[in-house]
């Protein structure tokens, strides 16, 4: 009798432990989209009851993850070739636009303005206290303290650094040559902070200090942006509306993988620090039932989640881009040699 309740309580214990893998949905990778992610993920599963378990570890975080498939779903803001996606059997798709944006820690100064060369500078480290005169030139009327510029920069592999560093390279030859771009480069100055949140952390707590997060970042910090000099040479502040200018011609339906770079785009209007995030999953699934409920959170976050991405300051994919992206799944991600979304 003992034996018997002991598999009874092993088969019932076993059969839960099958039902609570089923409602959850386990993604890792970029930080950019956090605030967006958790956000979806709360609404989502108050709807559907499904737990979404995303972590912020960073895109090579992600990228690794899902290589390993350790999680359903990796996330990465450095889209990857689809070469790259090939050799691993992935298929990635945009989820979501925003905007990198440097962060300072000046008192008494809100209305900072660099240009290109000055970004690059200060960045590369040649520009290092922040009354030089060449910033004082392109800041009329700002008085500035006779104090040293920190640098502060991602510590782990990052997405947002593959951004922000990717449109360095564009904008300056020195850096390009020095420094080049990617998740992770070897930075000439400054000192390093795990994760959107830990950057925030540095330049918050150091005086004269500037860095770069995603722009939610900076408003739940508090934190004061910078307005940059654009490819048109007009200097734009960071909003839902420049970031939405940058992305305004991209052409994602002849784009192979969905690889998009929307750093230094043209247009008077256009933030020139913008970027996508992507999501990453198998293009031949495991469980069909399991992938169908990944695709199911996506696709209603797709068909929901625009206010709370406006909200936060991040730009919604437009229809069109959707459309694509449901054909995109309906062709590309299989079980049993079945579609899995239909």
């Amino acid at each position: 009798m003992k034996i018997r309740l002991l598999w009874f309580f092993v088969l019932v214990f076993t059969s839960l432990g099958s039902v609570l893998h089923a409602d959850t949905i386990n993604g890792a990778g970029a930080s950019f989209p956090f605030p967006i992610y958790s956000k979806w993920a709360f609404d989502y599963e108050k709807i559907a009851g499904v737990k979404i378990n995303y972590q912020s570890i960073g895109s090579g975080g992600g990228i690794a993850q899902i290589k390993a498939k350790t999680v359903h779903f990796g996330a990465s803001d450095e889209p990857l070739q689809a070469e790259e996606l090939n050799q691993a059997g992935l298929i990635q798709f945009p989820m979501v636009v925003g905007g990198v944006v440097p962060v300072v820690n000046l008192k008494g100064i809100a209305n900072l303005k660099l240009t290109r060369d000055l970004l690059a500078g200060i960045f590369l480290g040649t520009i290092t206290q922040w009354n030089d005169p060449a910033i004082a030139a392109v800041n009329p009327g700002v008085t500035f303290p006779n104090r040293k510029i920190t640098v502060v920069h991602r510590s782990d592999g990052s997405g947002t650094t593959w951004i922000f560093t990717n449109y360095l390279a564009k904008i300056s030859k020195p850096w390009a040559e020095q420094v080049s771009y990617g998740k992770a480069v070897k930075w000439p100055v400054g000192v390093g902070g795990k994760g959107n949140e830990g950057v925030a952390l540095n330049v918050k707590r150091i005086p004269g200090a500037i860095g770069y997060v995603e722009f939610a970042y900076a408003l739940t910090n508090k934190l004061t942006t910078v307005a940059l000099e654009n490819q048109q040479g007009k200097f734009v502040e960071p909003t839902i509306e420049s970031f939405q200018a940058a992305c305004a011609n991209a052409d994602w339906a002849h784009t192979p993988g969905y690889y998009m770079v929307l750093t230094d785009q043209p247009g008077e209007g256009s933030w020139p620090i913008t970027g996508a995030s992507y999501i990453l999953v198998y293009k031949n699934q495991d469980d069909s039932a399991q992938a169908l409920q990944i695709l199911k959170f996506f696709d209603w976050c797709y068909k929901n989640g625009g206010k709370s991405a406006v909200a936060l300051h991040y730009v919604p994919l437009p229809d069109s881009v959707i459309s694509l992206i449901r054909t995109t799944w309906k062709e590309d991600i299989q079980a049993g040699g079945e579609p899995v979304w239909k």
